[in-house]
């Protein structure tokens, strides 16, 4: 009995010396934040309630954008318009005798392969170039058609546009069959070229649309540009369109059901979200009034109105109902890390455990001897 008790005392003497630093899978709050008094510290804590969470929001946004840039909507011509790099072909007919424009027999003529150039003009005999960048069909006819009238009154025109490269749309990738597709006119909306690309498939993880139009990248969640009309904006002729999975992440570390880097799964993802998303808080090991939120700005956001220090911690109390609807509004940014902290009674219940293990082996040990 004598030994047992020796046992007992001297594991008790090394588990409260070392109990600080008993293994554990997550860091409690006041170590992660317990430098935040001190003077020459580089990061800032800023505890989210009711009362700050708008002046929070209104810092800038970090990460990548969720399409924040999307072009507003416009509307063009109800049909094409000729571009720079368009075939015309033309059919020209004349009742009169003798006419320069047609045979005698047919009385007509073709004119195949007039290129648009650069300038916007189209060499057609006898008449020398006439421009028709920027014109329909139906205009271009009625210009080449009276600028004939001079060798040929009589003469009629027919009019038939192959288009080039800046009357076409190229959807790149992210749909089932990626092409050039040509404009019908300047209506065709993004959601209809992506529909003539075999449309987006349903397995892509919350899919994002991008839009590449003078050497921009417009981004937008498909989910928005299905359910907003005004956002399906009509293309333009050399656009590019890019259907990918969203890119964005946050990660989540310490007591919580999942630790792992997490993509969003829609635009926007508030701080109770991003807990749902990961598994929530481990029942046993976290502790409830310390999730926080790590994040890092520009240095040009560092000002009066703005966050005190680039790098923040928001912490969190969800066992009050200001914590809860704090956290029910914050939004978490692309790259941001969650972390659940562990509860000081887990390192109790490890100590304790670790106790009874030790008395459970001593005491067989005593057994055995006697």
């Amino acid at each position: 009995m004598s030994r047992l008790l020796t046992t007992v005392g001297f594991t008790l003497t090394i588990l409260v010396a070392a109990s600080c630093t008993t293994p554990r899978g997550a860091a409690l709050t006041r170590e992660i934040v317990r430098e935040e008094t001190a003077p020459d510290q580089d990061f800032a804590v800023m505890r989210v309630g009711r009362d700050n969470i708008a002046q929070i929001q209104a810092f800038p946004r970090t990460g990548p954008s969720g399409g924040a840039n999307w072009p507003g909507p416009h509307r063009g011509a109800d049909t094409g318009v000729i571009e720079t790099g368009d075939t015309l072909d033309l059919m020209v007919w004349d009742s009169q005798e003798n006419s320069l424009l047609t045979q005698n027999a047919s009385r007509s003529s073709t004119m195949k392969g007039l290129v648009v150039t650069e300038s916007g003009d189209v060499f057609v005999p006898y008449i020398d170039s006439v421009f028709v960048r920027g014109l329909t069909p139906t205009q271009a006819r009625a210009k080449i058609q009276k600028a004939l009238e001079p060798i040929s009154p009589t003469a009629q025109v027919q009019l038939n546009v192959t288009q080039g490269r800046l009357n076409t749309v190229d959807v790149v990738s992210g749909v089932a069959k990626p092409g050039s597709f040509p404009l019908a006119d300047r209506n065709t909306s993004v959601l209809s070229v992506i529909a003539q690309a075999g449309g987006i498939p349903a397995n892509l993880r919350n899919p994002e649309v991008r839009l590449i139009r003078a050497g921009k990248t417009y981004r937008i969640p498909a989910r928005e540009l299905l359910s907003d009309a005004s956002r399906n904006i009509p293309v333009r002729g050399n656009d590019k369109i890019v259907v990918a999975a969203d890119e964005r992440y946050f990660t989540a570390i310490g007591a919580t059901g999942s630790e792992e880097i997490v993509y969003f799964s829609k635009a926007r993802l508030t701080a109770l979200e991003a807990l749902a998303e990961i598994g929530g808080l481990a029942d046993t090991r976290a502790d409830p009034k310390g999730l926080i939120v790590l994040r890092e700005y520009p240095a040009s956001a560092v000002k009066p109105g703005g966050p005190e220090r680039a790098q923040m911690i928001f912490a969190f109390d969800l066992t009050s109902a200001d914590g809860l609807f704090a956290a029910r509004k914050f939004q978490i940014n692309p790259e941001d890390t969650v972390v659940a902290t562990e509860a000081s009674l887990t390192m109790t219940r490890n100590v304790l455990s670790v106790i009874g293990s030790v008395l459970g082996t001593a005491r067989t040990a005593t057994l055995i001897s006697e």
